[in-house]
């Protein structure tokens, strides 16, 4: 999920890993991996992740160079996993689906044509998570010992929920939907450069002076990943309605609008599908030598490609102190 136009509405500031240190982040998993899947599939040759029955796994090569980002600034990551897709996303499935059909289209014609950067940006455009993908990834973080937690639904709610209950310090994630799903403290780009941004629920409502609901009906007034936005109404024009109005209905009846399962959009921000029933052991007794073999050995991922990320995973364990439990 992830509204760009809450970005508008969403207070954000820069925070420093020294800020964050020694804390606990709830990951949305498949965010967090796509993000890294597309950037290794841009930037690096595709013999060095396809194995030799022709199976791509870039996605351990993100792995590996994602994780010591966390590591080294003493940050526990818990990975947590989308599980059933609802069907309000059968519509977005469906339109990106079909982008992603066209984007191959085009991929074809530049490979024909040989032009090598076009075909690695499309390249990158067209990956998704696939079985492998995120049977792999699951394994790779099991034998590192990262905590995963399996979601009920969509991983992100599941990762505020965890944060709503302070089980977690933050939820990671670059999609502003975070906001809506209540998430206290989320923190972003977190697969960029750089020190993360810190986006706070509580202050988001203070600074607008609405509540969590208004603040999801903004939202759908925008639009979400679940309806279109109505004409005309961007984040200033979201806010200024529902408080004149009381709530989405009110302001929906004031633009003479309508906006389809409202209800039922509105609850899956509010009341998502989220479940209690997790063993967060925080704990790490991670196995680096196991996980290179796997990686290397088993999945045949060119081991120049990941050499460095494990050392530096190796030697974040030593700072941390995390080498004492191996």
């Amino acid at each position: 999920m992830g509204n760009s136009d809450l970005r508008a509405l969403a207070a954000i500031e820069d925070v420093s890993f020294e800020d964050v240190s020694g804390s606990v982040v709830a990951v949305d998993a498949h965010n967090w991996l796509y993000r890294y899947l597309t950037t290794t599939v841009r930037f690096t040759r595709d013999g060095a992740y396809t194995t030799t029955d022709g199976t791509e796994v870039a996605n351990l090569i993100g792995v590996v160079q994602g994780l010591p980002k966390f590591f080294e600034h003493d940050l526990t990551p818990v990975f947590v996993f989308d599980g059933a897709v609802t069907d309000m996303k059968d519509d977005e499935i469906q339109e990106r689906r079909e982008q992603r059909e066209q984007r191959e289209e085009k991929l074809a014609d530049a490979r024909e044509a040989g032009d090598v950067t076009e075909v690695a940006r499309l390249d990158s455009q067209t990956q998704r998570l696939t079985d492998a993908i995120l049977r792999t990834t699951r394994r790779a973080l099991e034998l590192l010992d990262v905590p995963v937690i399996e979601a009920p639904a969509e991983g992100e709610a599941q990762a505020a929920h965890m944060a709503r209950q302070g089980d977690v310090d933050y939820v990671g994630t670059e999609d502003y939907d975070a906001l809506l799903l209540g998430a206290p403290l989320t923190l972003r780009q977190l697969t960029s450069s750089g020190d993360p941004e810190l986006m706070d629920f509580e202050a988001t409502l203070d600074a607008h002076a609405i509540t969590w609901e208004q603040l999801v009906d903004a939202a759908i007034l925008m639009g979400t990943d679940f309806n279109a936005g109505i004409d005309g109404v961007g984040p200033k024009t979201a806010v200024k309605l529902v408080k004149e109005h009381g709530d989405l209905w009110g302001a929906l009846e004031a633009r003479e609008a309508h906006v389809d399962n409202a209800d039922r959009i509105r609850d899956m921000f509010l009341t998502p599908a989220v479940t209690d029933d997790y063993d967060l052991d925080l704990t790490m007794n991670p196995d680096v030598e196991a996980a290179r073999e796997y990686v290397t050995g088993e999945w045949e991922v060119d081991a120049d490609e990941v050499e460095r990320g494990f050392e530096r995973i190796e030697d974040s364990l030593v700072q941390t102190g995390l080498d004492e439990w191996t």
